[in-house]
């Protein structure tokens, strides 16, 4: 288990300034949800985007971490996304 606000603050030193929503819907600190908004993520797949997430949180992925559900999205598609402008 990882409280949530480590797990937070992990993320939002790897990616400062971007967006990032980071829930624990069962309330548990073992399930989470997030989603990030970045403009690094211009020109990256959805793979190299999970990827430099990952490498962000580091061993906490293998040992804290058990389901992180995970959207990545560079600020433009963010404004093209229904509902979120």
């Amino acid at each position: 288990m990882m409280p949530i606000t480590q797990l937070r603050g992990m993320l939002e030193q790897a990616f400062q300034g971007d967006t990032i929503n980071l829930d624990s819907p069962m309330g548990d600190d073992n399930h989470f949800q997030c989603v990030i908004v970045s403009a690094r993520f211009q020109d990256k797949t959805m793979v190299e985007r999970h990827q430099m997430v990952y490498q962000a949180l580091g061993d906490a992925m293998q040992e804290a971490v058990h389901a992180f559900a995970l959207k990545t999205y560079t600020p433009e598609q963010w404004e093209n996304l229904p509902g979120s402008g």
